[in-house]
């Protein structure tokens, strides 16, 4: 079995380090060790996983595709070997992604807590605001919003979130409050992440502007400037609704509460640190999300 194996750790490390040198050191052997064991699995394989020159490392169609296929293969070997645990206690390397604000300011504080109760996890929680190939980059977990696709993925609701749209005051008494969707056209809109805006019965509306960004913080402090509408999940604007310095429109069309998930590669279904750590996620990221304003 040990043959089987031979290699396929090594090239998983070379790969996501982007080197050699940095797979060596992240999987705690040596150069010389790690380009002999890639070498072996390309000879047992027939292919070349890796481009190489004398300045860079790339992976070839066939590494790209085994790429998938060996990270998925070490994920559930450690999976089974931690279900099969007599404690079935959540053990071993989390590794979790999620997009800036949410992961900031309401998982993290979860992940601390789940870290802190089981000291045999470790957690390396990776943010990006852009959708990731969780089974090729080797993630255990993501949360995500809306629809989902993928059909290799598990998707357990754990919370939900409010969209609102909102202005300063200023804003409003120079240019008017819009009173139907339609009188979006005639503002000055602050344009998030999502290109589109979501109201009720399934209307929508494509937003135009001069300002656009794909951070959630960065529209919301434009919006408290003055410069425009915009369209947020409500914990971004709570504190500023409740203080008077934004102010809500448009109320009677808001969108259903749009679907949080926890969403993981199927074959981790029944892994201890998995399924505990989607637990906690749906008893505390929806009073979070309810009751946490933003620092």
């Amino acid at each position: 079995m040990a043959g089987a194996w031979d290699g396929i750790e090594e090239f998983v490390s070379v790969a996501r380090a982007g080197s050699f040198t940095a797979g060596a050191r992240s999987f705690g052997a040596s150069v010389t060790h790690m380009s002999r064991a890639v070498g072996r699995l390309e000879a047992r394989l027939g292919n070349q996983l890796f481009h190489r020159t004398t300045r860079s490392l790339s992976l070839t169609e066939a590494g790209r595709h085994f790429l998938e296929t060996g990270a998925r293969l070490i994920a559930e070997r450690d999976d089974a070997i931690a279900a099969m645990s007599a404690s079935a206690s959540p053990r071993g390397h989390l590794r979790i992604t999620c997009s800036y604000t949410l992961g900031e300011q309401f998982i993290g504080p979860i992940l601390r807590g789940y870290a802190l109760d089981y000291p045999e996890i470790s957690v390396t929680c990776d943010l990006d605001n852009d959708v990731v190939d969780l089974i090729r980059d080797g993630y255990d977990l993501a949360i995500r919003t809306g629809h989902l696709e993928d059909s290799r993925l598990v998707a357990t609701r754990v919370a939900s979130r409010a969209m609102v749209t909102v202005a300063a005051p200023a804003y409003l008494e120079g240019h008017g409050t819009p009173q139907r969707i339609a009188d979006l056209k005639g503002h000055a809109c602050l344009v998030g992440s999502s290109s589109l805006w979501q109201f009720a019965r399934g209307e929508t509306f494509r937003p135009e502007g001069r300002w656009k960004a794909n951070s959630g913080i960065m529209v919301l402090e434009a919006a408290l400037e003055g410069m425009g509408l915009c369209q947020l999940p409500r914990f971004y604007a709570a504190p500023h609704l409740q203080d008077g310095s934004l102010r809500e429109v448009l109320a009677s069309e808001c969108p259903e509460d749009e679907p949080i998930w926890a969403v993981y590669p199927r074959p981790k279904h029944h892994s201890p640190k998995i399924s505990t750590l989607v637990e906690r996620l749906r008893a505390e990221l929806q009073p979070r999300l309810a009751g946490a304003p933003l620092s």
